[in-house]
Parts: C-alpha cells; structure tokens; sequence
C-alpha cells in the first residue's frame, strides 16, 4: 500500500506528504470533539503577534522581565497521540502548493482510481483524517477525506494518494 500523498498539477511547488508524522503536527484536530463541540479554529499566528505585542507594550511601560521558561513549553499529551483519532487541514498543504492563480479545480485521487473534484475555493473545508484510535490508516488509508461539515463521516472518500490542481 501507498502510504504517501501528493500534491500536483498547477501549482508552483509539486509536494509530497507522509500522513504518518501529522501526529506530531500542531495543526491536528481531535475528530473525536471536532463534529461534536463547537469546535473553533485558532490561528496561532495571529495569537502569537497578540501575545508579543502585549508582551512589547508591558516591556515599555514596567522595563524587562524574564519569563520562566518551563511555562512556554508544550507538552504532549502522550496518552491522547496512542488512542485518539485525528486529521488535518487540507489547506495548510495547499498553500504551502501556492496554486496558479488560474487554477480552477482540486481533484482528490484514490488508489482505487476513484476521484472527486471540486472548486480550488473550496478548499477550507476539507480534512484528512489520518488516524483511528491511535493508529495509522494502513488497511484503507493513508488518508480519508472529510468534510468539515460533518456530512459525509459515515462516508468519506477513502485511500487518497493525491491531489491535481487545474
């Protein structure tokens, strides 16, 4: 079987992916929770920018502390990474891509020969999910596209082993 992904056609960057380390990845979401909860996506980006100039602005009005540095590390929940079911953001990897700005079309291949294809506009609502119980998709994977709406979980588009943009 495949295990990896790629990503080609009208893009500047041709890429392959490997979805046994997205474990490791920050950007992961918790499937579990993600169609149950209110589920909000951070940017931390942007969390980050807010939390520096916070930090910027204190440093000008009462001088340089030094935070403890135990406190801004992350942790690992290592329990969670054996036995939860996880999946990622298609469009962090499409934009890595940086698709032709007369791209069109997404298309997400199968190794069954299967492929489903959608506007490149709506890419913000796929995910993958690469992980079920802890444990890579080995039998029907290495990826399950879903949709972030929830609508096809009982259905997902299974063995994707890549992506054209058109």
């Amino acid at each position: 079987m495949e295990t990896i992904i790629t990503i080609k056609g009208n893009v500047k960057h041709s890429i392959t992916l490997d979805p046994t380390v997205w474990i490791f990845d920050d950007r992961k979401v918790d499937l579990n929770t993600f169609f149950t909860e209110a589920y909000v996506e951070r940017d931390e980006e942007e969390e980050y920018k807010r939390s520096m100039g916070k930090h910027w602005s204190r440093e000008i009005m009462e001088g340089a502390t030094f935070p403890p540095t135990l406190k801004t590390e992350k942790k690992f929940d290592r329990q969670k990474m054996v036995t939860g079911t996880f999946g990622i953001s298609v469009d962090h990897f499409i934009k890595n891509a940086v698709p032709s700005e007369d791209a069109k079309t997404i298309t997400f291949l199968t190794m069954d020969g299967a492929e489903e294809t959608f506007q490149v506009s709506e890419i913000g609502n796929f995910l993958f999910k690469f992980s079920q119980d802890g444990k890579p998709l080995t039998d029907d994977g290495p990826a399950h596209l879903l949709f972030k709406d929830g609508s096809n979980i009982e259905q997902p588009l299974r063995k994707v082993t890549g992506i054209v943009i058109d």
